[in-house]
C-alpha cells in the first residue's frame, strides 16, 4: 500500500461530531435540515443545534470513518459535486457538513431514486438536485460552478473514468476528491485488490492520494479512495459555466419538485399538467 499523503491525525470537519464509547465510536452531523428523518436516523438536540446519527451500514463515507479514513471530507462553506446521489441518504449528511454557506450539487440519473430524493430536499436549503447522467457532465455544466470537492458513488464499470471526467471539468486545483469504489461492478477478470490497484494507478497522475480503506463489513467489495487535486494537471479547456460566489436555487435550478429532464427541458411527468392536445385537421376556425 502507498503511504498516506494526508496527516493521519487530521482535524475533523467543523460540523462532524464523534462520540467515543467504551467499545465503539458513533458519528453525527450537525444538521441544517428540518425533521422528519431522511432514512430513520436518530435526531438529538446537542449544544447550539441538532445532531443526526450517521449510520455506516447506510453510508459509505460513514463506513470509511469507522475504519479509520484519514483523507479529506466535506467541510463547512464548501461546494461539492455529488455523483450518484440516489435517494439522498449520504447526500443529506454531506449537506450537513458543508452547512448553510455551502452547497451540494446532487446528480442522479434514475427517475425513481430522484423522486425519493425530491421527497426531502425541500428541508435542506443547500441541496440542489439535478436529474442527469454523470457520464455526461456537459449536460449539467451550466448548473454546476467550480467546486471544492467531488464525491462519486456510481456502480458502473467505468466509475473511475466518470469521476475523473467530472473532476477535470469542475474541481478546482487543490480540491478534494472522494470515490467509493465498487470493485464488483468493474468485472470478474480480477480480484478486488487488483481492481483497487488499477484505480489508484489511474488517479495518481492527477491527485495526491490518501491511504485507501476497505469498507468491510458494512459494504463488502468497496474501498474509499480520496486525495487532493494537483495544480495544473488538467488540460486547459474553455469554461462555459459562470461561477457566482454562492449558487442560488432559483437561478441554477427549477423548483426541486420540478425535475429537469435533460438540458433545458422540464419534465411533464409528475407536474400535474397534461400535455397539449394535438390540433385537429379539417376543422373550421
Amino acid at each position: 500500500m502507498r503511504p498516506p499523503r494526508y496527516p493521519v491525525e487530521r482535524a475533523l470537519p467543523a460540523r462532524l461530531v464523534r462520540e467515543r464509547h467504551e467499545d465503539r465510536e458513533t458519528w453525527w452531523t450537525r444538521t441544517v435540515g428540518a425533521p422528519p428523518s431522511v432514512y430513520g436516523e436518530r435526531w438529538i438536540e446537542r449544544g447550539p443545534g441538532v445532531l443526526r446519527s450517521w449510520d455506516p451500514s447506510r453510508s459509505k463515507i460513514a463506513a470509511a470513518l469507522e475504519v479509520g479514513w484519514a483523507g479529506g471530507l466535506p467541510d463547512e462553506g464548501e461546494r461539492w459535486l455529488y455523483l450518484g446521489a440516489a435517494t439522498g441518504t449520504t447526500t443529506s449528511h454531506v449537506a450537513d457538513l458543508v452547512g448553510r454557506e455551502g452547497a451540494v450539487f446532487a446528480i442522479e440519473r434514475s427517475p425513481r431514486a430522484f423522486r425519493r430524493l425530491l421527497g426531502w430536499v425541500d428541508r435542506w436549503p443547500n441541496v440542489l438536485p439535478i436529474l442527469a447522467d454523470a457520464r455526461a457532465p456537459l449536460s449539467y455544466a451550466q448548473r454546476v460552478p467550480w467546486v471544492d470537492g467531488v464525491y462519486t458513488d456510481v456502480a458502473q464499470p467505468d466509475q473511475v473514468e466518470i469521476a475523473l471526467e467530472n473532476a477535470r471539468r469542475r474541481l478546482r486545483d487543490g480540491g478534494s476528491f472522494l470515490l467509493a469504489l465498487k470493485t464488483a461492478s468493474m468485472g470478474r477478470d480480477a480480484p478486488a485488490p487488483v481492481h483497487l490497484e488499477r484505480a489508484l494507478a489511474s488517479l495518481e497522475p492527477y491527485f495526491d492520494l490518501a491511504e485507501p480503506v476497505r469498507l468491510n463489513p458494512w459494504h463488502r467489495g468497496h474501498y474509499m479512495i480520496g486525495g487532493r487535486a494537483r495544480a495544473g494537471r488538467w488540460a486547459a479547456e474553455p469554461d462555459l459555466t459562470p461561477s457566482p460566489a454562492r449558487p442560488v436555487r432559483s437561478r441554477w435550478l427549477p423548483h426541486p419538485r420540478r425535475a429537469t429532464d435533460g438540458p433545458g427541458r422540464r419534465s411533464d411527468r409528475g407536474s400535474g399538467r397534461s400535455a397539449p392536445r394535438p390540433e385537429r385537421r379539417g376543422t373550421k376556425s
